[in-house]
């Protein structure tokens, strides 16, 4: 709908059209003046009001103020600053002359008292490891530190403090350590495998094989992997031969014969192996995958559960590559 209406102007006889459309041109000029002028006299009325608004609202808008979040900054474990505390004060004596030793000892516990050995003495220990560092408020510590001498264990509890909060490892000591009892041992919790396989079965066979294979190396163990799984060889000599003493399983299903194909086991199996320092218990947890009517290993942990599993292609299990599983970390009994 236009804004004006249209008037109709009729011409004359005579008159040619364009002087007969000249007023109506000249009409809706004056219109589209007059419109304008509205607009600029509108514009200009509702300046001042809207300054006022902005004025009056931006006295009562709230401001907000961004606090920054103060950034926790977590200092370093000083388990092993604990460690060498306790190797050293342990060693020390407050009436020999200061040595390189008691200066970095001062350094790391500025006024705490050393120790004064009886005469004919030798102060020492064998070895020091923290069993426990709990953290506590402002930056403050305690750890457990156990230390060795010959057959004696005793444990001292370090309090340490961090050195500012730039978690830079830097750390003091802030009193004598504290002679405590050792932390009690924690009740082991029911194994999973309860079943016992029947010595002879397929399934005790081919574990027991697998073993000795790998322990021993005579013979492959690719022959005994499922499709897809990588093991390493085990690292250093390798034991003269392996006992089977148990085999057990956390399913009853494993007694029949081999199930359909991906049928998987989890079997834990105890053997003993024979070397020419000592005879080592080890245990070792095998997922074992049915496949063509025998059975696979799928995988090889060293414990209940598996701590870097990767998946293998075609067996769609589970498979563990397991470098270096020797005596160094299986060894039950064994040295460390």
């Amino acid at each position: 709908m236009p804004v004006f209406p249209r008037r109709e102007v009729s011409s004359e006889a005579g008159v040619p059209p364009s002087e007969a459309a000249a007023p109506v041109r000249m009409l809706r000029v004056r219109r589209w003046v007059r419109l304008g002028r509205v607009v600029v006299w509108g514009a200009l009325i509702a300046g001042p009001a809207a300054l006022v608004i902005m004025a009056a609202s931006s006295e009562t808008a709230p401001i907000i103020h961004k606090t920054p979040v103060p950034q926790q900054v977590r200092s370093a474990d000083p388990s092993g600053f604990a460690e060498l505390f306790v190797t050293l004060w342990l060693r020390s004596d407050s009436r020999s002359e200061e040595s390189a030793g008691e200066r970095r000892l001062r350094a790391m516990a500025p006024g705490v008292d050393l120790p004064e050995p009886r005469e004919g003495a030798q102060p020492g220990v064998d070895r020091v490891v923290a069993v426990r560092s709990a953290p506590l408020s402002h930056g403050a510590w305690s750890v457990t530190v156990a230390a060795q001498t010959g057959e004696q264990v005793r444990y001292f509890a370090v309090p340490v403090v961090a050195s500012g909060d730039s978690g830079s490892g830097a750390f003091v000591v802030v009193a004598a350590p504290a002679r405590l009892a050792g932390p009690s041992a924690a009740r082991a919790p029911e194994s999973t495998y309860r079943v016992p396989v029947p010595e002879g079965s397929e399934l005790a066979s081919t574990a027991s094989e697998f073993l000795t294979a790998y322990l021993t190396g005579a013979g492959e163990t690719d022959r005994y992997l499922a499709p897809g799984a990588r093991l390493a060889p085990v690292d250093g000599p390798r034991y003269e031969r392996v006992e089977v003493e148990q085999v057990s399983a956390d399913d009853a299903a494993v007694k029949g014969p081999v199930p359909k194909n991906g049928t998987v086991a989890r079997i834990q199996v105890q053997v003993r192996a024979v070397d020419a320092e000592a005879s080592w218990p080890l245990a070792y947890s095998l997922r074992m995958s049915a496949r063509d009517g025998r059975w696979e290993v799928a995988s090889v942990d060293a414990g209940p559960e598996s701590a870097g599993n990767t998946r293998a292609r075609g067996a769609g299990v589970v498979v563990s590559a397991v470098p270096g599983m020797g005596r160094s970390s299986l060894a039950a009994g064994g040295a460390w």
